[in-house]
């Protein structure tokens, strides 16, 4: 009888120890800002520069597989190289907000969280995917990060693209 009591006791601990440990990692879950793939994202997204921002929810981002010039002054050590990718990164900026303003975005894939804490994401606007749309227009370049590829140079000579519309 008393070996059932203790089988007994040592069930509902584990039972108590179980749901504490559910609790902690969906408070931890809740605490990182982790978007589960597919989430629509209906609000405004905020763009800091032209690769990465705040989603609707606030969880910082960052599109993956994708970079876009700084914007950042050229003293500072993560900022632009030269003012040529300042300017440049300010078009990028302005592309990306007249790209996605009002127009649902969709977390397609989501790789966890970069050096910075920002989650690293795959996003699709009406069913494409964002980064190759910025790519493909030519405001942004492909880029590995996690390759390990360098960082691409914005400040080499470019050609401007051909004039349109005549």
């Amino acid at each position: 009888m008393e070996r059932g009591i203790r089988l007994k006791e040592w069930a509902i601990v584990v039972v108590v120890l179980a749901g504490i440990a559910l609790g902690i990692a969906l408070a931890a879950q809740a605490a990182t800002g982790t978007v589960t793939d597919g989430e629509a994202h209906t609000a405004p997204v905020y763009w800091s520069d032209g690769d990465s921002g705040r989603l609707a929810d606030g969880t910082k981002f960052r599109l993956h597989g994708v970079d876009a010039p700084e914007t950042g002054s050229t003293k500072w050590y993560r900022g632009a190289k030269c003012e040529q990718e300042r300017e440049l990164g300010y078009a990028a900026k302005a592309h990306v907000l007249d790209l996605t303003r009002g127009t649902p975005l969709v977390v397609t894939r989501d790789y966890g969280q970069d050096a910075y804490g920002r989650l690293v994401v795959d996003l699709a606007l009406d069913g494409r995917d964002l980064g190759t749309l910025l790519v493909d227009s030519g405001s942004h370049q492909v880029w590995d990060y996690d390759g390990g590829d360098p960082k691409p140079n914005w400040c080499t000579p470019r050609t401007p693209p051909p004039a349109t519309g005549f």
